[in-house]
């Protein structure tokens, strides 16, 4: 066995990491593996994650439980079309005693961010997301305030046809490091959920009771520590990534912005997703180096929320999803 291909004490750390929260999720909710992988990536890279499906898939509730895995400072802002960004990021406010102003810090001050419903906010309050989300601080009365480490966001966000929301800028859609798509069960995972369902029972409080539901089912006690978090996060950045791989990834990258098809392509901010989630995605898949399956897995979450069709292509029937297959089988 090469050294490269010798697993390290991090990396079997890492993996065990992982798993132990797998394991956990599992018990919560069934199914969704790839959406739990693109969260764990997002964990061990320090990226963003977007994730997009019709109400009822259980975003909200994948996330929740493993932010309760992981010993992690977890907040979590439902995002409605009345929001000012001082409910995100905070305001000063008058102390009425000693007639100072003092900080008062929003909810973005955690380790992990849960922006449920995103897209539901008004652009002026998306765009306070802004920098916090690239520069990991924020600005409250002339103050530039650091976000505690780690900072994550993950949001979720129901597709803009629904009534009711609003579309992400291109600015924001590039802060995150991967928008992943959820679709529907399978006929196995749905039976699944209805099945547990009916083993819930009912949750007695103060004499009355209601019926269960899986948020009830979710562990206080963490598996799993910030500690443990970053010796994963060290194992990710000892992952080998050849030339070869680089090479590709820029390609990549630079033919959607020679696309004829696109009305613009994808910044280098791209091509450091795809190299930083290739790295979390082995060390999951107990390898310290990358392949181009890697590449290939990953490249829809990284690149269709970067790119736009323009007009004259989506009348003829095309679609971004086509147009980077297209690009992607040139690769080969």
């Amino acid at each position: 066995m090469s050294e490269i291909t010798k697993p390290s004490a991090n990396a079997q750390s890492a993996q065990q990491f992982v798993a132990g929260v797998r394991e956990r999720v599992a018990k919560i909710v069934v199914g969704q593996d790839v959406v739990v992988e693109r969260v764990m990536i997002a964990m061990l890279t320090g990226g963003h994650l977007l994730l997009q499906g019709l109400p009822g898939l259980a975003k909200t509730l994948l996330v929740n439980s493993i932010a309760k895995a992981i010993n992690l400072d977890f907040k979590r802002i439902q995002f409605t079309v009345d929001m000012l960004p001082s409910d995100i990021i905070g305001s000063e406010i008058i102390d009425q005693k000693s007639g100072d102003f003092r900080i008062h810090r929003g909810p973005v001050f955690t380790n992990l961010l849960l922006a449920d419903e995103i897209n539901r906010a008004a652009p002026k309050v998306q765009g306070a997301m802004l920098e916090a989300m690239q520069e990991r601080k924020v600005t409250i009365g002339g103050q530039a305030l650091k976000l505690p480490t780690p900072f994550l966001v993950i949001a979720t966000q129901n597709p803009v046809e629904q009534s009711g929301t609003f579309e992400l800028p291109e600015a924001q859609l590039d802060r995150f490091m991967l928008l992943h798509r959820l679709g529907y069960p399978s006929r196995e995972d749905e039976q699944m959920i209805l099945m547990r369902q009916l083993g819930m029972g009912l949750k007695h409080e103060d004499g009355g009771a209601v019926p269960r539901s899986a948020f009830d089912m979710i562990e206080d006690n963490p598996g799993a520590s910030i500690a443990d978090l970053v010796g994963a996060m060290q194992a990710v950045q000892g992952v080998h990534v050849s030339e070869v791989f680089v090479k590709h990834c820029v390609e990549l990258v630079r033919r959607t912005r020679e696309s004829k098809l696109l009305d613009f392509g994808c910044s280098p901010r791209a091509g450091l997703a795809l190299i930083n989630s290739a790295r979390a995605r082995a060390v999951m898949h107990e390898r310290d180096f990358v392949t181009p399956e890697d590449l290939f897995d990953l490249a829809e979450d990284v690149i269709l929320h970067r790119i736009r069709v323009s007009y004259e292509a989506s009348a003829a029937g095309h679609t971004a999803k086509e147009v980077l297959e297209s690009i992607l089988a040139g690769l080969g």
